[in-house]
């Protein structure tokens, strides 16, 4: 089963990590996981340009080499980039020093603040290790576009029903999520854009001193 909203108890238990931005204002703050893929990214930057919205988009360090040309049109057209590790590894199952070398081979290329952890699983220990350096960005509704089981029109209500002001909305721009990316994503824009949002990019330089 997919938790589209994190549970109130996770959140509070790591209460350091980003899971929300200020609701001030009626913004939100869209986010792309796993890219740049060819087949897939070029596509969702032009759904962007379309409806005049910005986001992040938490790039795998081995797929931002492989692709430095999309990696230069992400931020050229206005989006921020996260480190995503350098090949998608889970914390649970990385040691510590290995999750760290992953993490500093992708800043080598990306020279973000911005930090997700793939699954969203992360040690206390990790943790510690990269806030010294990094803000940890979760989420506050996820798509669930990646999960086959998942259809078209749930992917689309996942987000319609749970995006508040100040969300960090979840996508993947992934072929294996690309068909209900596909669906949602556009509808996710219109529909918003219609009741007056504007979709932000989060701040490369951290959102802890943005804040400040």
């Amino acid at each position: 089963m997919v938790l589209v909203r994190p549970p109130a108890l996770l959140r509070m238990l790591y209460r350091d990590l980003i899971w929300r931005m200020p609701d001030e204002r009626k913004d939100l703050y869209l986010t792309f996981d796993d890219g740049p893929i060819p087949a897939v990214t070029p596509w969702v930057l032009d759904e962007l340009h379309a409806h005049n919205a910005a986001a992040t988009f938490f790039v795998i360090g081995a797929n931002a080499a492989a692709r430095p040309d999309l990696l230069e049109r992400i931020r050229s057209e206005g989006h921020t980039v996260g480190n995503h590790t350098w090949s998608h590894e889970n914390g649970w199952r990385t040691t510590l020093l290995d999750y760290i070398a992953s993490i500093e081979r992708t800043q080598a290329i990306t020279g973000t603040r911005l930090f997700r952890p793939p699954y969203g699983r992360i040690t206390r220990a990790q943790s510690r290790a990269v806030r010294t350096r990094q803000d940890i960005v979760m989420w506050s509704v996820l798509s669930a576009d990646y999960d086959t089981r998942t259809s078209e029109e749930e992917c689309l209500r996942n987000v319609v029903r749970h995006a508040r002001p100040g969300s960090i909305i979840v996508f993947h721009d992934s072929v294996k999520a690309e068909p209900r990316l596909r669906y949602a994503l556009p509808r996710v824009l219109s529909h918003f854009g219609s009741l007056g949002y504007a979709f932000k990019c989060l701040p490369e330089s951290g959102i802890k001193a943005a804040r400040s």
